[in-house]
């Protein structure tokens, strides 16, 4: 196990995450990300993003592909570890399943999961009918039938997508009505083949080793079983702060808590994107906390 020193260790490899490298390498600083999964985070998996400043219409995937071509062209270092605990001393340690580094200052970035049903056999068929990304996986479901679990942005771009390549989609909204933007819910309400029960759930996933059925419980109480060969669930994230719950304050759904400066209860360790606690989780937001944190934790280190 070896162990390097770099100015700002950098937890996470999403839109936060590298918007913050960015920052602190164009302020001369050493950065160091670790990402466990997949560079870019969650938006890597979106199909079309038209709400970021300067794109019409972007993939996730791209605009992913270019930050992290930015961050690597600016000097930066991206290892995929894990990090499983962080040491505070004279200097901060992070530590993974491989190494140990050394930093003075830390910059949190590692984003939110998919949340899940919770229901028996969920997990033993993800990726057997049950996904999460309509770009990955949604092509495998031409002109059949799909269904997906949510109601907000992202449940109902999901559905948008499958809509122009299913034979028949089904929304699963708990709600009297979608949460998503007003221009997605007028484009899905003129589908045709687009089906919304709403103040409806999920109850039971059918299937040994695919998905065969779903069984919902409706608005009136009564259950309805739908016959579909997909299933895609939109029904938001869980943060990604259990390696850091013991250390850092957080709120009652385990969001790390902050300052406006994205500083968290222990000094030289920041805070940014969908971990942190705040009202709305965008990309333009995700892009300002690592904007914040990378500058703050500059002037941090420059005190030293």
């Amino acid at each position: 196990m070896s162990s390097m020193k770099y100015d700002i260790i950098i937890i996470g490899c999403g839109i936060s995450g590298m918007t913050a490298a960015i920052y602190a390498l164009r302020s001369d600083k050493s950065v160091l990300i670790l990402e466990k999964e997949s560079i870019g985070g969650q938006i890597s998996s979106s199909p079309l993003i038209e709400n970021y400043p300067g794109y019409q219409k972007i993939s996730g995937m791209e605009l992913s592909n270019n930050l992290y071509e930015q961050v690597i062209n600016l000097g930066g270092v991206i290892e995929l570890e894990e990090v499983t605990e962080i040491k505070i001393g004279k200097e901060k340690e992070v530590i993974t399943t491989d190494n140990t580094y050394k930093s003075d200052a830390i910059i949190i970035a590692t984003g939110a999961k998919h949340r899940l049903l919770g229901l028996e056999n969920e997990i033993n068929l993800i990726g057997n009918g049950i996904h999460f990304c309509v770009t990955c996986d949604g092509a495998f479901y031409k002109d059949k039938d799909v269904c997906v679990v949510g109601g907000g942005n992202s449940a109902v771009t999901n559905a948008l997508m499958l809509s122009d390549i299913c034979k028949n989609v089904y929304i699963i909204q708990n709600l009297d009505d979608l949460t998503a933007e007003k221009t997605l819910k007028d484009r899905i309400n003129k589908k045709e083949n687009v089906t919304i029960y709403y103040e409806s759930s999920v109850k039971e996933i059918k299937g040994e080793e695919e998905l065969e059925e779903i069984v919902i419980s409706t608005k009136d109480e009564k259950e309805k079983k739908l016959k579909v060969d997909g299933m895609f669930i939109s029904i938001g994230l869980e943060p990604q702060s259990n390696f850091v719950k013991q250390l850092l304050k957080v709120n009652n759904f385990d969001y790390i808590e902050s300052d406006e400066n994205c500083m968290t209860n222990i000094k030289g360790i920041f805070v940014a994107g969908d971990v942190r606690s705040k009202k709305v989780r965008q990309l333009t937001t995700a892009v300002n906390d690592g904007t914040i944190a990378a500058i703050e934790a500059v002037e941090y280190i420059n005190n030293l």
